[in-house]
Formats: structure tokens, C-alpha cells, sequence
């Protein structure tokens, strides 16, 4: 993607600079970016015994709900992604104040390539990765943990710049980013927490279990807004925010 991509001459009505084709690749490559980045985090975790690393936090909560709901049934993982998105998809549209009926298709039809990726890189990493089983090991499966949240925060950054379609809980930090926050992308991550944190509540209710949390979500937690919007100036910084 070169800066010839970038610069397309925009629309007064939309306030796009990207072509189809350009947003299309910036798309897809935050795409597996995001889905790889949100494996590491859970396979990484899994690889360690005890567990203390846990997932990215909205991964973690929905992963645990699913575990004090249905007993951590993988089959039933999907669906829980499936209707939290929904729902936020659903807040998302009381929170921009009006519905748009194409960002609200376009953040359900997202789950669907990334629910596809999850799977892909889960099988793959579960395969590549073995437990670990040295102090070396379990350094380097923390590492990658944290690496994990890295990249969910850059492609993040990247598919909310092109603004195409995007993960509902993403497109809530969107939301509160330029609406409530004045762009600043870490306060806006703060704020996007509260859903999961509600989902998390419930799910200890439920279940006391915490496996799902660990370092690695107080990693997320604490630094994946800021590490967005380090992507905004310096992940392809020709790349603008699309349609704002």
C-alpha cells in the first residue's frame, strides 16, 4: 500500500480519501492481524501452568461467561461472541444517537471473516505451540502475550482509520472516541470497557474462576488504547480517518 493509494482525491459527502480497492487491503490485513493478535493472548495463556497470563480483556470476558454459563463449551464460544456483538452493535446505535442500518449490518457481517480467522489461528498456534515447560518457555509465551495485545491495538488502529465495517466493540471505541473523548483514543478504551466489565462481573457471580484474567488482560487493560493511538501516528501514518 504506497501513499499513491492513500491520496485518491475525496467525496465532500462521505470524506473518504481511499479508494475501494485500498480500504479493502488496509481491511483485510487488520483483519488477520486482529484475529492472530486475539490467539496469542488465548493460546498463549493456555500453554502455562497455573495460567496467570489470561486473554485480552474483551476476549476474557466472553470467555468466561461462556465457561460459568455452559461449562467453557467451545461450540457454545461462538454464539456468545455472536449475541455480545449484537447487543454492542444494538449500544452502539443509542450512542451515535441515529441508526444506520449499513454500520449496523457491517458490524455483524465483521464476526463472521474473524470468527473464521479465530479458528484458523487457533488451530494453527495450538498446533505450533507446546506447553511450556521451562522458565525460558514461559518468558517467552509472556512475551508473546503482550505481543498479542500489540497487535489487536494496531489493527485496531489501522480498520478504524478505514472505517470500511468494524467489530462492534471496536466501532463503540470509535464512537466514544470522536463523540464523548475528543479523539483521544486511550480514554475511549477505558470507557469501551464497561461492557465487558459487566459480562465479567456476572461470570464470577456465576463461577468464581478468574483463569480467563491474568497479566496479560491487565497488560491490555491498562495500555491497548495508548498503543492505538501510537498506530495512528506512526502505523502507515498517511492513512487518515475515513468518513468522520
Amino acid at each position: 500500500m504506497t501513499a499513491k493509494n492513500v491520496t485518491i482525491k475525496a467525496t465532500s459527502n462521505s470524506g473518504r480519501t481511499l479508494t475501494i480497492g485500498a480500504s479493502l487491503s488496509y481491511f483485510i490485513f487488520s483483519l488477520i492481524i486482529n484475529a492472530a493478535g486475539n490467539v496469542l493472548t488465548v493460546v498463549t495463556s493456555q500453554k502455562i501452568h497455573p495460567t496467570f497470563l489470561g486473554s485480552a480483556y474483551w476476549t476474557a470476558a466472553q470467555a468466561g461467561f461462556n465457561k460459568a454459563a455452559f461449562g467453557g463449551n467451545s461450540a457454545s464460544l461462538g454464539w456468545i461472541f455472536f449475541v455480545v456483538g449484537v447487543l454492542t452493535a444494538i449500544l452502539n446505535v443509542f450512542l451515535q444517537g441515529h441508526f444506520n442500518w449499513r454500520k449496523f449490518v457491517g458490524n455483524v457481517a465483521f464476526m463472521v471473516p474473524f470468527s473464521l480467522l479465530i479458528s484458523f489461528f487457533a488451530n494453527m498456534f495450538s498446533r505450533v505451540l507446546p506447553d511450556a515447560h521451562s522458565v525460558a518457555m514461559t518468558i517467552g509465551y509472556t512475551a508473546l502475550n503482550f505481543i498479542g495485545v500489540i497487535m489487536i491495538a494496531l489493527a485496531i488502529s489501522i480498520y478504524q482509520r478505514v472505517n470500511l465495517i468494524l467489530h462492534p466493540a471496536d466501532d463503540l471505541m470509535q464512537i466514544l472516541r470522536f463523540k464523548y473523548f475528543k479523539g483521544s483514543a486511550a480514554k475511549a478504551m477505558w470507557a469501551s470497557y464497561i461492557p465487558p466489565t459487566i459480562i465479567g462481573i456476572i461470570a464470577i457471580f456465576m463461577l468464581p474462576d478468574f483463569s480467563n484474567y491474568g497479566l496479560g488482560t491487565i497488560f491490555a487493560f491498562l495500555f491497548q488504547g495508548g498503543i492505538t493511538g501510537l498506530g495512528d501516528r506512526f502505523v502507515f501514518p498517511r492513512l487518515k480517518h475515513q468518513g468522520i
